[in-house]
């Protein structure tokens, strides 16, 4: 007869803990936290999962700003043009200097505007003048040996119609006396003139300085053609 011994075992004999290693797949963190993640990817190609792009966190501006206008610039310039007299005290050097667009476009979109009565075509050719009037004059003062830009001439070209803006009014009242509406348009053209030329015909062009005032004056005069019709 076989007789089989069983020994019982008390249970608290394997109590005890099992560790397994704390792997974390942190796709955000350094890679010196999770070297064993990281290392696993990195060797098998899947490194770009690691990569987080940054949100561009930047707060939004103002219209205004991104469009680049600046009120303040514009307002400035425009007193400068219609107040060229250098014993006022303008630095109106800013005008050729630091020229910007949108200021004079406005400047000869309201122009358009005042000329559309009675003609809508003269629009597309006021601003068409503006565009390569400038062009011309730029090429011009190169020419005759002047350090301006196309931006500077369009700029400066553009602002000086305010003179001729300021008159329509005062023709529009006096429109039936012919010498004196005469005489205020002459006023208007060798204003504009004047304020355009003093800031393009620079001390580099010495004598020169004729032949490209000449011009200027011819090209306002044109302007000032687009709005009478004549």
């Amino acid at each position: 007869m076989v007789v089989f011994g069983i020994t019982t075992i008390s249970p608290t004999e394997f109590s005890g803990t099992i560790s397994a290693p704390d792997i974390k797949l942190n796709m955000g963190s350094d890679s010196g936290k999770d070297p064993y993640a990281t290392t696993f990817l990195r060797q098998r190609g899947y490194g770009w999962l690691l990569e987080v792009e940054e949100d561009d966190s930047e707060e939004s501006k103002p219209l205004l700003e991104e469009l680049d206008i600046d009120l303040k610039d514009i307002y400035y310039k425009i007193r400068c043009v219609l107040m060229p007299m250098p014993s006022l005290g303008y630095n109106r050097q800013v005008v050729r200097d630091n020229p910007d667009f949108w200021g004079p476009l406005a400047v000869v979109l309201l122009f358009s505007m005042i000329s559309i009565y009675g003609q809508f075509r003269v629009v597309s050719w006021i601003i068409t003048i503006w565009i390569f009037g400038s062009l011309t004059i730029f090429l011009l003062a190169r020419v005759l040996g002047g350090e301006v830009s196309y931006g500077q001439v369009l700029g400066v070209i553009g602002y000086s119609l305010l003179p001729l803006i300021v008159i329509v009014p005062l023709l529009l009242v006096i429109g039936g006396f012919e010498v004196v509406s005469t005489l205020i348009k002459l006023f208007g053209v060798f204003w504009a003139a004047y304020s355009a030329a003093s800031l393009l015909a620079g001390d580099e062009f010495k004598t020169k300085k004729p032949l490209l005032i000449y011009p200027i004056f011819l090209l306002y005069i044109y302007f000032l053609s687009l709005y009478t019709g004549v």
